[in-house]
């Protein structure tokens, strides 16, 4: 049997057509259904399968008996299902089997392999896409394991790099900025202006950091409602924002607005109420949100989205070099499921020569005992783990060195010799 895999990622497929191939909760389960159907021929029978889907790449991973004929069947499957031709979608696929296989899987748990270097959320998404088909018993022993393998191997480039500790976005880089700026964001009290994509992120980031509370403001006052329900904060609309400033240690903008929204007469009105607290903001949006001249109020520190980009850049640096120090974790983790992957194509040779060596000795042994007429049980017994030690010790050798031939890759000829030799059934 072989791993394969086939699939389609940001690198190989613009976003349009992979907007075509993501599935849903219900497609995801009837797509499984579908792949490990009996209907393909026995070569390109597909035994085990796991579908891997995000926002920037569907793979399906499958056990079939040949390679091309495996590859063939993944391949349909993704046009058919999607109601795409698969000339329009082959261009766009990558297809690979067996340690190939493997390494990608295990790139892409520990992030080495998406668009932003060292995310975190991929490793979450290939457990809950392994654990999707576990629920539909999609996945036998060989994916089970290998995807089992891939979330260990995540997790140790995550705890042993800093692949994902250092900010590669501008909204990660603000919350790191306010850290260094406040040395510390537990407790404090967070201003986000605007509830786009970029908010979002970075109150996420604000959250796990422990804030203290989050308000939010926004033209649309139902959207901040929305917002702040989420992460436990309040709304609050822009015209209350000189309220707001007074009382917070940060505030974040990111509106997508085409003229200035924190004007710096709001700003000094805040701080005038602020009893000479110093205030943090942090302007993220293009055009910019904060009129600039709030920077020269006593008290004020004002960051804008240039400030950031020195962050920006040194955290993807840092992910490089993180990056560098992953690929020996990874490529040892992946000789580690190779040499177990390939024991298995000698263990059904070796428990058939076991099972043959075990049915001679009890044969013989019964044959001894008979001749021997009435013995006492303890001779019975020392007679029994004679022969059976016996066998034990002719075979260690032959099974340590057909392992060892496994792990080279090169155990095909020695399993056809042994059950040529030793007329051991097939075993498939």
């Amino acid at each position: 049997m072989h791993i394969l895999l086939v699939g389609l990622n940001h690198t190989t497929a613009p976003v349009a057509l992979r907007e075509q191939l993501t599935y849903t909760a219900c497609s995801l389960e009837e797509g499984l259904r579908q792949l490990l159907s009996p209907d393909p021929p026995e070569s390109g029978r597909i035994r085990e399968a796991v579908i891997l889907t995000t926002c920037n790449r569907t793979e399906v991973y499958g056990v079939a008996q040949e390679v091309a004929a495996g590859h063939a069947t993944l391949t349909r499957f993704l046009a058919d299902f999607h109601g795409l031709s698969p000339e329009r979608l082959a261009p766009h696929l990558y297809a690979c089997a067996d340690r190939n296989a493997v390494a990608h899987l295990f790139r892409v748990a520990s992030g080495l392999d998406s668009m932003i270097l060292g995310e975190a959320q991929i490793l979450g998404q290939v457990r809950e896409a392994f654990e999707m088909a576990q629920a539909l018993e999609a996945p036998g022993p060989l994916l089970s394991a290998l995807f089992q393998q891939a979330i260990h191997t995540g997790k140790r480039v995550r705890t042993e790099t800093e692949i994902g500790r250092h900010p590669v976005s501008i909204s990660s880089a603000a919350v790191e900025l306010a850290r260094q700026t406040l040395g510390s964001l537990e407790g404090r009290c967070v201003l986000l202006v605007g509830t786009g994509k970029m908010s979002t992120l970075a109150a996420k980031a604000l959250h796990a950091h422990g804030i203290g509370g989050i308000w939010v403001a926004n033209r649309t006052y139902e959207r901040a409602v929305a917002m702040a329900q989420q992460f436990g904060g309040q709304a609050l609309p822009l015209d209350q924002l000189p309220k707001a400033l007074a009382q917070v240690d940060l505030a974040l903008s990111a509106t997508a607005a085409p003229h200035i929204v924190i004007w710096a007469d709001v700003v000094r009105q805040a701080m005038a109420q602020r009893q000479g607290r110093p205030l943090l903001l942090i302007d993220i949006a293009v055009p910019r949100d904060i009129e600039p001249q709030a920077a020269q109020i006593p008290g004020v520190t004002l960051r804008n989205i240039d400030d950031l980009q020195n962050v920006v850049e040194t955290g993807r640096q840092k992910r490089r070099h993180a990056a560098y120090q992953a690929r020996p974790i990874v490529q040892e983790e992946v000789t580690r499921f190779m040499a177990w992957f390939r024991s298995l194509e000698v263990t059904p040779t070796i428990k058939a020569l076991r099972a043959r060596a075990e049915r001679i000795r009890q044969a013989e042994l019964e044959r001894a005992l008979r001749r021997l007429g009435p013995l006492p049980e303890r001779d019975r017994e020392v007679l029994n783990a004679f022969s059976r030690a016996i066998v034990n010790k002719l075979l260690h050798e032959p099974t340590v060195r057909l392992k060892a031939q496994a792990q080279r890759g090169d155990s095909r000829l020695y399993s056809a010799a042994l059950r040529e030799l030793f007329a051991l059934e097939e075993v498939r």
